[in-house]
């Protein structure tokens, strides 16, 4: 030390200390934070942040479109990519806040448009598709995905029919309906499997397509001839685990429930009707007064059954969480999801079990990607799906259903239950509460796996551009139940007490004790799918974009049949690009059928399409600032079906093409007809010449984009003529010999219609930004041939020219008066008779009908068609998101128009039983000798007025359009700086009204709901709140 200089120590020193000082910096990883948006400003979820250096390290921005990320390297870099934008590398230097702002890359948002079997150009698709964000679809407590459809997407018609946690899926077409005996629901395809849309949860949902016309869904043929849903899955990225947790916790009640009269109510319009009879009163003034005072409830009831079956409101629960990462090797995603719902039965807790309706489902999806060489891709999908259903024993959701039952009984026939525990019930008819709460229960499971792998070979060795894709899937479902039931002893209604104050009853029917034990049959099904597809894309010259796909497949399905189900095609596109300007594009499908005679099996659909960017034009530049793409698209195709009939129902033929032999009767002859044999007749004749039904579908479309896109319009005008429609000739003479209706290729039915969709996306500033949407559709259809009889074609009667599904009924022109009848109470001369009861029984507010033919008489022959359909023509929904900050304010709106309904039913009338049945709460509004008005809602009241006063007419007819707020949320993202302290990337906390308010004419029950008399579950309206949350990594 005494040898070394002073300043010379203290520069080495210096030196040492900074060395270590370096040292210990580098040992502290260095973390930036920032946030990533478009050019516009509008923040961007999903961005994979990388280290340019290490692209195993690397995050996702959160739904505030920010990150953290810790870095390893001394001089790192940052790489931003995002679907649709340029990929971005920026220098971190110093800092620690590092904001981003990505370009839009056209080339790269023309790859993520899926179309069927493959991808294609968003810019060079002329077919009709829509997408949709599968966050809006993931915007309702429901446990089917169907339910949330209605409004959303243009050209999709859905309807929700009820609203039973089991029963609650909605009918959906694509574009209406253009055809009147076979299936007409869309072809669903999950990763490109044939599936159920109602056993997917919205949370794996990467993208769901819907593809419209011939050009889109012409390469499915026999499958795509009513439109194809497209939905594939989430697929694993690259970077550090994601975790994301998402918990919704709803509570539920009826929209709209019936509203019944009570007791003494009840009890004096049967007195009413009984004096009209000239017949003694049903219930005494002290019987009346009892009822009014309930000075013994279980001898007088007043009984509302709705309130003594059902809770006041109901829960259901929604849990989600996914795990989503890789390296540039291997990717997974992995989402698991828990669905638990309520239903509004009451269940008996004095009982052991629990009859209670409520449905659970148990969902896990988990697919992985792995990059087994550089040009090879090994993808494995496996998808497990498990429900139960618990309800009382052989709840249906049609006439046996728990609420059919409720609404039948009459308030004043006796209590649920008696205080001494016996149960009451009218003979033939049920005690609802019973019924639902003392019969045991029963367990319906229902399991189901999914399965997939695929091979991508890239063949650019032989010529770049060519690719290879093979697809094997197995999907197997199962459903087992089991019913633990008794039968209760029921005793008569009592009537009096006994000297001690004991009720007076006897025992009507004999039950058990002991809950019985029963397991149901196990039944299902099982497809195996196998698909080999090449496809081409490459790009000549910089202007010459070429593209083509050729592929077979098969399927077999397998539902416990003697024979299982099995189709084979191969389908084909060619596209053409000229200077991101000039579209065409070729598509066909070929495909075979095992319904028809050898040389009928095999049918060939077409399809074209043509598309002009008009946009990509010199002459457009100046209005480039405004218009910044415009693209018009016309395409033309056929598609086709071979299913006669829905499987699964009676009327379902196979190979039609085979005549039958079927067993009639039995033979018997002797002395003492003691010899015994079977008969045997032909069954149904085979048509060697039926072949496949086709539709021929035609679309004009076009796409505008305003102002950068923050404006997009998207409207496409259809026309669709199916032929050769599957049906069975009823009105071959019986001379012809045949025992049974023979198929044929006979109808034939015209759809069109349009469907349009705005899109608005604006942000003001940093702080306040908006979406707004709505789209519109009208499809109508119309019956160009059918067989009917040649004495009704071209009348009044025929359903030719008609919809699909119009209601028929009598014209019902008003109620008939005093001055209608002559002195002995029977109809004057010159107005016609009306033959649906005994001419004695009519009187003055019975309906008058209209006779159409001019007989001089009213039959069922004078039936028109009045109104529409029940299926909508009609489909709209609009709404708005506002986000200010950390706050967001979303609403939606859905609506319908152009639906009827008859009203009608076993109990509809009062008076229909005279004692059966509840009667609504407006039934003041009906005619009486003092309220003769000719717009009551109820004719004259009696049982027998019923006969006359029940036909299907314009008087019951109803239009059941309604305009629904379907949703309103409102939603609070936490700070990143409070939660990046607990781990969390980001956290957003949610309250959602759903099915809130509802707008319509009709006013007795909600108007969707599938009922002509309004006894089924109800739908349900709902208020949630929940949160979702991506943890760091």
């Amino acid at each position: 030390m005494k040898n070394i200089p002073k300043k010379q120590f203290v520069g080495w020193m210096l030196m040492l200390l900074l060395c270590i000082s370096s040292s210990a910096f580098a040992q502290s990883p260095k973390k930036v934070t920032g946030r990533v948006m478009d050019a516009q400003g509008e923040l961007l979820i999903g961005v994979n942040v990388t280290e340019a250096a290490d692209p195993s390290n690397g995050v996702v921005t959160d739904i505030n479109g920010t990150y953290t990320i810790t870095l390893k390297s001394n001089k790192p870099s940052l790489r931003f990519s995002y679907i649709g934008f340029k990929d971005k590398v920026v220098a971190v230097g110093s800092k620690g806040v590092l904001d981003v702002a990505l370009e839009e890359d056209v080339a790269a948002l023309d790859e993520v448009v899926v179309v069927g079997f493959g991808t294609q150009k968003k810019a060079s698709v002329v077919g009709s598709i829509t997408n949709i964000e599968p966050a809006k679809l993931a915007a309702a407590p429901s446990r089917s995905l169907s339910n949330n459809l209605a409004g959303m997407v243009p050209g999709v018609i859905a309807v929700q029919r009820s609203g039973d946690p089991w029963f609650n899926n909605s009918d959906f077409w694509i574009r209406g309906i253009s055809s009147f005996t076979g299936n007409t629901n869309p072809l669903v395809l999950v990763d490109g499997v044939e599936r159920s849309l109602h056993d997917i949860d919205p949370e794996e949902i990467a993208s769901f397509s819907v593809l419209k016309d011939a050009a889109a869904s012409a390469v499915y043929g026999v499958r795509g001839a009513n439109g194809v849903v497209m939905i594939e899955t989430k697929r694993g990225k690259i970077g550090k685990p994601q975790v994301n947790v998402r918990f919704e916790h709803s509570f539920t009640q009826p929209i709209k429930i019936p509203d019944y009269i009570g007791s003494v109510k009840y009890l004096e319009l049967i007195n009413e009707m009984y004096a009209e009879q000239g017949r003694a009163p049903f219930a005494s003034e002290a019987t009346l007064l009892n009822y009014k005072n309930q000075t013994d409830p279980e001898l007088y009831p007043d009984v509302n059954w709705w309130d003594i079956i059902s809770k006041d409101h109901a829960d259901n629960t929604k849990a989600n969480v996914s795990v989503n990462g890789g390296t540039d090797i291997l990717r997974y995603a992995l989402v698991a999801g828990y669905y638990n719902e309520n239903g509004i039965i009451e269940r008996d807790k004095n009982q052991e079990w629990d009859s209670s309706l409520k449905v659970s489902r148990y969902t896990v999806r988990s697919n992985v990607d792995v990059n087994v060489t550089p040009t090879t891709l090994f993808r494995a999908n496996v998808g497990v799906f498990l429900q139960t259903r618990n309800a009382p024993p052989g709840d249906t959701e049609t006439n046996q259903g728990i609420f059919y039952q409720a609404m039948r009984v009459p308030p004043y026939v006796h209590p649920a239950i008696y205080a001494d525990g016996r149960i009451p019930r009218v003979m033939h008819k049920e005690n609802p509460w019973a019924w639902a709460t003392q019969r045991g229960y029963e367990k319906l499971n229902h399991n189901k796996i999914e399965s997939l792998v695929s091979l991508e070979q890239d063949l650019k060795f032989i010529t770049p551009g060519l690719k290879f894709k093979g697809t094997f899937s197995f999907d197997k479902f199962s459903a087992t139940s089991v019913t633990r039931s008794k039968n209760p002893y029921y005793y008569n209604p009592a009537t009096a007490r006994d000297a001690e104050g004991n009720i007076i009853t006897d025992v009507q029917t004999t039950g058990q004790e002991f809950l019985g034990y029963e397991k149901g049959a196990k039944w299902g099904d099982q497809s195996i799918y196998l698909e080999g597809m090449l496809s081409y894309n490459r790009v000549f010259g910089d202007v010459h974009d070429v593209g083509g796909m050729f592929l077979y497949n098969q399927k077999d399905y397998n539902n416990g049949e003697a024979l299982p189900y099995r189709t084979q095609g191969i389908a084909g596109r060619l596209s053409y690009t000229y200077d991101s300007r000039y579209i065409a594009e070729l598509n066909f499908g070929y495909n075979g059928s095992e319904n028809f005679a050898k040389g009928k099996r095999f049918g060939f659909f077409p399809a074209a399409a043509i598309g002009w960017i008009v946009s990509q034009e010199k002459f457009m530049e100046p209005l480039s600032g405004i218009i910044s793409n415009l693209k018009l698209r016309a395409t033309w195709g056929k598609a086709g079906n071979s299913e006669l009939g829905i499987r699964g129902r009676a009327d379902y033929r196979r190979f039609a093409y085979i005549s039958t032999i079927v067993d009639t009767g039995s033979y018997r002859w002797g002395t003492d007809a003691e010899i015994y044999r079977l008969g045997r007749s032909e069954g149904e004749i085979g048509v060697p010449d039926l072949t496949w039904e086709t539709v021929t579908k035609m679309n004009a479309g076009l796409d505008l984009g305003l102002w950068n896109n923050s404006v997009n319009i998207v409207m496409d005008v259809f026309k669709e003529k199916r032929e050769d429609i599957f049906m069975k000739r009823t009105n071959v003479p019986g001379s012809a010999g045949f025992n049974r209706p023979v198929w044929a290729n006979y109808g034939k039915v015209d759809n069109q219609g349009f469907d349009v969709s705005l899109n608005v996306n604006h942000k003001f500033n940093s702080d306040w930004a908006i979406s707004a949407m709505a789209n519109y559709t009208y499809a109508h259809n119309k019956v160009v041939e059918i067989d009917e009889p040649a004495a009704i074609l071209g009348t009044y009667r025929s359903q030719t020219g008609k919809p699909v599904g119009q209601l028929f009924g009598l014209i019902a022109e008003r109620l008939f008066t005093e001055d209608d009848f002559d002195e002995n109470g029977m109809l004057k001369e010159g107005i016609p008779a009306q033959k649906f009861s005994d001419m004695s029984n009519l009187r003055p507010g019975d309906i008058k009908y209209k006779d159409l033919n001019g007989d001089g008489e009213v039959t069922a022959v004078d039936a028109t068609a009045i109104g529409g359909t029940r299926i909508p023509e009609i489909v709209y929904g609009f709404g708005a998101t506002v986000s200010y900050k950390s706050f967001d304010l979303g609403v939606f709106f859905q609506g319908t128009g152009k639906t009827y309904q008859l009203l009608g039913g076993e109990t509809w009338l009062p008076g229909s039983s005279l004692g059966a049945g509840n009667i609504y709460s407006n039934i003041d509004d009906r005619w009486t000798p003092e309220n003769p008005r000719q717009d009551v809602f109820w004719p004259r009241m009696g049982d027998k007025a019923v006969a006359n006063n029940e036909q299907a007419s314009t008087w019951w007819l109803r239009d059941m359009s309604f305009l629904r707020l379907k949703n309103l949320e409102l939603g609070y993202t936490l700070p990143q700086r409070w939660t990046t302290k607990i781990g969390i990337r980001g956290c957003r906390l949610f309250a959602r009204g759903t099915n809130l308010l509802t707008f319509s004419d009709f006013k007795l029950w909600d108007p969707e709901l599938e009922t002509t008399d309004g006894l089924r579950y109800p739908q349900m309206k709902s208020v949630s709140v929940g949160f979702s949350i991506n943890f760091n990594n």
